[in-house]
């Protein structure tokens, strides 16, 4: 009989490994979330002198994502995610003992640089341990790891909390430590069976093969890239702007809006894997297209929501965009990228990530503030508009040159 995660009998054992490591690292994720709670409650920082610890975190995730790629290329990329974890897991379980300004401020630095160098390499590995027919899916699923834990960890490191502080560190640095081991491991294990990631090339066009030039010389890729930011800047207002509308606007309670996060997490649980899977012959510029079409169109109509019922509705919308978008990005780059220069590739796509991160909210809230909720929605279903232009621009570019014909409809 059919079944819609059929697909994913066909995935390498190696991919599994990932999955779990990185749900065990998501489930103990409790740290970063807390942190301004943390810094205010227990060191007596000022709210402002919060946020910008956690801005230098942003800023050193900037730094990271390219060192990460640079050092994929030269290097095992498992070597890096061990030592990704190991450090970053020693960083959260020493943290408590800053407590300065100065010593916070390094020591989030430190530990920031070395927690996000895993990215890139992580999405390397996934490249390399699939096949182009695959690869959605293992993004997918590899997402589902991150969404699943992010449903535990935050929710336990409220309770954690609420008894003390100290134990979100102690808990989120051995979730870093056990995840390590589970790499090592697995990926051991592995290799006993099918052999190293060398092994399992992706399949790219022959005018692929002979192409060595760097990422910041490929103008379709940079086009991409470009064309991904306005969309992301976008959904990132989802942990800015849209509690404040959804509490503000709206006058729904903050539950509420907790119950608008369950909604997502339960669509992209549910359907982000056999909705990839179904896609897998997809163009990639289809799926961007759709993607940014879908992330524009949901969050523009958050300004007409007037109750939680049509604010969930514009959530479905924006999750099914997000669960398009995010996989078939991931494994463009994957396809677009040289195989010896993949790590370079998948560290300037996750630094997408991070400028976004980094920017997004403050833009949203600016906007929210001088010009209102409807002018933000309005400016947010224009700029995913821009998104979807611009990739249905890169990608024909993008398509010819791996395809080596005409790109794909």
């Amino acid at each position: 009989m059919w079944h819609p995660w059929k697909g994913l009998g066909g995935l390498r054992r190696e991919v599994w490994i990932l999955f779990a490591t990185m749900l065990v690292n998501r489930t103990g994720t409790m740290v970063l979330p807390f942190m301004v709670l943390y810094l205010t409650r227990d060191l007596a920082f000022g709210p402002i002198e919060a946020g910008l610890v956690v801005s230098a975190y942003g800023v050193a995730a900037l730094a990271a994502a390219p060192l990460s790629g640079w050092m994929c290329d030269r290097t095992d990329p498992l070597r890096i995610m061990r030592w990704s974890l190991l450090l970053s897991g020693l960083c959260l379980l020493a943290f408590p003992l800053a407590r300065t300004h100065r010593a916070v401020f390094a020591a989030t630095l430190v530990w920031s640089l070395v927690a996000e160098m895993f990215r890139p390499a992580n999405m390397a590995l996934l490249a390399a341990f699939s096949t182009p027919d695959q690869r959605k899916a293992a993004y997918a699923l590899n997402r589902m790891a991150i969404n699943l834990g992010m449903s535990v960890g935050p929710a336990l490191g409220g309770f954690l909390a609420e008894v003390s502080f100290l134990w979100l560190f102690v808990v989120n640095g051995s979730a870093c430590l056990i995840s390590g081991l589970v790499l090592t491991a697995g990926t051991r294990w592995a290799a006993g069976h099918e052999g190293k990631p060398e092994a399992m090339e992706p399949v790219i066009a022959e005018g692929m093969r002979g192409k060595t030039g760097g990422a910041l010389s490929d103008w379709p890729f940079i086009l991409f890239l470009v064309a991904l930011v306005p969309v992301l800047l976008v959904f990132f207002q989802l942990t800015s702007t849209l509690p404040l509308d959804v509490t503000g606007r709206l006058g729904l309670p903050e539950s509420t809006f907790g119950l608008l996060f369950t909604v997502n997490t339960l669509i992209i649980v549910a359907l982000e894997i056999p909705l990839n899977l179904a896609m897998a012959k997809w163009s990639h510029r289809w799926t961007m297209v759709t993607g940014c079409a879908l992330v524009a169109a949901g969050f523009g109509a958050t300004g007409f929501a007037t109750g939680f019922w049509s604010a969930a509705a514009t959530v479905v919308v924006w999750t099914f965009g997000e669960m398009v978008l995010f996989p078939g990005s991931a494994a463009f780059v994957a396809e677009a990228a040289p195989p010896q220069r993949r790590g370079q590739y998948m560290g300037l796509y996750t630094m997408a990530f991070s400028l976004a991160f980094a920017a997004g909210p403050a833009l949203g809230t600016l906007v929210y503030g001088k010009a209102g909720p409807h002018a933000l929605w309005g400016g947010a279903a224009a700029l995913g508009a821009l998104s979807a232009a611009l990739m249905a621009w890169a990608m024909v570019g993008a398509n010819t040159r791996i395809s080596g014909g005409a790109a794909p409809g």
